[in-house]
């Protein structure tokens, strides 16, 4: 169901049922309802079958602990937009020796999509097509910071807005969408009873100028996200759960004022 992660058990009774699969698509940190996938465990499963295992980490990369190579993952996909704290405009795609030998075998027309040929390109530090010069440019300048800051800082720095933000939300009475493994990157919430997400949205953004993210799909109405990533900071989580006691007041739902960012100033303390 929404707002749970699939065990990896689940993962290798599908693949022994169907042996023929070609490839397992997942995502790391799913940004629609704020759950972190078990990449690891599912990788363990993965990696004595056929298929391989095709991980989105859109919204994880540079955000939480992702270990290609030792986990056994086949092939990782990511954006610039998220944890590297960049405009849209550039992809990331990397594939593990098992990944290229389907790349090899590979009999289908393609020409865009063609990640051998743009291999080629690579290996002589060269984009195929024309690039995204000036965030390529600031991509250098990210990766300086997370060198400076290191890897397991970055993740830690994540998890502590995660931890705050969470707690600021529970303190207002308020539930949280995906309990057992939230992502470090954004926080999904259940809009309180009677109330509209999208009412929620559009409060923050009219009476707070604050845009935040509502539900998806199934969900839409249901849930509103509170995103903690890249270059968000700590006044910034404290400043949208000061702006969400307001909101929930302003929309009839009883509130204990300043509760939320008492937890989240806690939490953020506590280092």
């Amino acid at each position: 169901p929404f707002g749970h992660t699939v065990p990896a058990e689940a993962f290798e009774r599908a693949l022994r049922a169907h042996p023929e699969a070609k490839a397992v698509l997942m995502q790391h940190s799913e940004s629609s309802t704020g759950v972190l996938h078990d990449v690891r465990g599912i990788a363990a499963v993965t990696r004595g079958a056929g298929a391989i295992l095709v991980v989105d980490a859109v919204s994880s990369l540079g955000i939480a602990d992702l270990r290609m190579d030792e986990w056994g993952v086949d092939v990782v996909v990511a954006g610039s937009q998220k944890g590297l704290m960049l405009p849209p405009g550039l992809s990331f795609c990397a594939l593990s020796e098992k990944a290229w030998g389907h790349v090899k075998a590979s009999r289908l027309p393609k020409y865009y999509f063609d990640i051998a040929t743009e291999r080629k390109f690579v290996a002589r530090n060269e984009c195929r097509f024309t690039p995204a010069v000036s965030i390529f440019v600031g991509l250098r300048e990210v990766l300086k910071m997370i060198e400076t800051e290191t890897l397991p800082g970055v993740f830690r720095r994540h998890e502590r807005l995660a931890r705050a933000t969470r707690g600021g939300v529970e303190a207002l009475g308020l539930e949280l969408f995906a309990k057992a493994t939230p992502s470090p990157a954004l926080t999904a919430v259940v809009a309180p009873r009677g109330i509209d997400s999208e009412a929620v949205l559009s409060t923050y953004s009219t009476s707070h100028n604050i845009t935040i993210a509502g539900g998806q799909g199934e969900m839409k109405g249901q849930v509103f996200r509170l995103g903690h990533m890249g270059y968000v900071a700590d006044f910034d989580v404290i400043t949208a759960l000061a702006a969400l006691e307001q909101v929930l007041q302003e929309l009839g739902h009883p509130v204990d004022l300043g509760a939320g960012v008492r937890a989240a100033q806690k939490a953020l303390g506590e280092r």
